[in-house]
């Protein structure tokens, strides 16, 4: 399950944010909020498994939630109509490095080509303001930018929130594991008398570090 965030920045917009950034103009990438459901309780050969089923289960705890193609689908048919194509649009991400989350990524990049990989855990944007100036300096001329953000979280197949199978491990794992390894660590100070730790500006684990500070 992916709880989306996407961007079709109109020209000005986007030559405004480059100016400040110095970059050469072009143009950019509106689009909405909206709950995307991964129909899937794991992952065969990163294909999606669904079923009727399923589905009502993941709308029951995600009211109006729809499937990755369906998503796609919706998306590609509005923004056509406003120009964008394949040949003029910069496919941009900030999803989670979780593979599961390559499954949708993977449809946008179906329609629009590569994509500009702007994410990192739980789905921040990572790259930060040198990555968000150097995707925008790789939009087309004259082109348009797609923007594609958002955290994720599992869903088993018994309508358990926060887990997901996966293939080849029996073990039922957390999902996002990130977004939740932050929230039991806010907790920990909330309502356990954890002190905060100096630790989460360690390079080794800098994004997990930055999560939780966020969070």
């Amino acid at each position: 399950m992916t709880m989306l965030m996407m961007f079709a920045t109109r020209p000005a917009a986007v030559n405004a944010a480059r100016s400040a950034l110095r970059l050469r103009p072009s143009t950019a990438a509106a689009f909405a909020n909206n709950g995307v459901a991964d129909a899937a309780t794991s992952q065969q050969n990163r294909q999606i498994s669904s079923s009727p089923e399923f589905d009502a289960l993941v709308k029951k705890s995600f009211p109006g939630a729809i499937s990755n193609k369906d998503l796609v689908n919706k998306v590609v048919g509005v923004l056509e109509g406003k120009g964008f194509s394949h040949g003029n649009t910069l496919l941009a991400t900030s999803l989670c490095a979780d593979e599961l989350a390559r499954v949708l990524e993977d449809e946008f990049v179906s329609v629009y080509g590569n994509n500009f990989n702007l994410g990192g855990l739980s789905g921040f944007p990572f790259a930060g303001n040198t990555g968000f100036g150097a995707m925008a300096a790789h939009i087309p001329d004259d082109g348009f930018c797609l923007l594609v953000h958002g955290p994720h979280v599992g869903i088993c197949k018994n309508g358990q929130i926060g887990k997901v199978e996966r293939q080849g491990i029996a073990l039922v794992d957390n999902c996002c594991g990130s977004a939740i390894a932050a929230s039991n660590y806010l907790k920990g100070i909330t309502h356990g008398g954890a002190q905060i730790t100096a630790k989460l500006q360690q390079f080794s684990d800098f994004q997990q570090g930055a999560v939780q500070e966020l969070i």
